[in-house]
């Protein structure tokens, strides 16, 4: 295959995939279900197979790529007149914390442990779970969080006015599911008899039944019981 066939075989692959990606709309873009990233994978190795295979006429690259965008066109229109359809294709929400309650069957329905938890909620400026009121995994993979009242994320023009205060301290893990953190205990100059006390006094049986425990840097003591009800997803059309 001459450099010339490849370089306009490349330059009109290139325009045809950009053209497809575009009416299968800014979805594709912003919110990847997995369904818009199976597509979106097959596209791309089709491309390229249209492109090193010189030898095959250009339409049989073309055809197969014009077929997915039919296809998803298709399933959006239905997903948007069919509910059952839509959650078939796309999924459901899931909600991991109701009512400042962790839902760890929830969680481990999705695949989801703590950490994965933890780090998003970091990454949007919560470092303690006990702030926070709701918190839903959307079907794209990323966690929506709704904060208590009154313990939104602080800005910089709140700080300011605060530079000479104590910063404060990530919360320190003493439970988690359902395993006493030893290390977690030593931190915060207790031991294991007293928090089976704390546990017993807020009405659970023993620690077995916790599925996160922690303290805040002012001394506050955050329990998370194991969930026993049903997988509550979020409403919504």
């Amino acid at each position: 295959m001459e450099w010339t066939e490849v370089f306009f075989r490349t330059l009109f692959i290139y325009f045809f995939v950009l053209i497809v990606m575009r009416l299968m709309g800014k979805r594709e873009i912003g919110k990847l279900s997995v369904f818009d990233l199976v597509v979106s994978i097959m596209i791309a190795d089709l491309a390229v197979i249209s492109i090193e295979n010189g030898d095959r006429p250009l339409v049989h690259g073309i055809l197969p790529i014009a077929t997915l965008l039919v296809t998803q066109i298709g399933l959006s229109y239905l997903s948007l007149k069919n509910r059952t359809i839509r959650h078939i294709v796309d999924g459901k929400p899931a909600m991991l914390i109701k009512n400042g309650r962790i839902q760890d069957k929830v969680m481990a329905k999705n695949r989801y442990n703590l950490d994965d938890l933890m780090a998003q909620l970091r990454e949007k400026g919560i470092d303690n779970v006990a702030d926070v009121e709701f918190a839903i995994l959307e079907t794209s993979g990323k966690l929506s969080v709704f904060p208590k009242e009154g313990k939104k994320p602080v800005s910089k023009e709140d700080l300011f006015p605060l530079q000479s205060t104590k910063p404060s301290q990530l919360p320190v893990f003493l439970i988690v599911e359902g395993r006493v953190l030893e290390e977690g205990l030593r931190r915060i100059g207790r031991d294991r008899l007293w928090l089976e006390q704390e546990v017993r006094r807020r009405g659970h049986r023993g620690v077995e039944e916790i599925f996160l425990a922690t303290m805040d840097d002012r001394g506050r003591l955050h329990l998370d019981g194991r969930d026993d009800g049903e997988e509550d997803s979020p409403g919504g059309g």
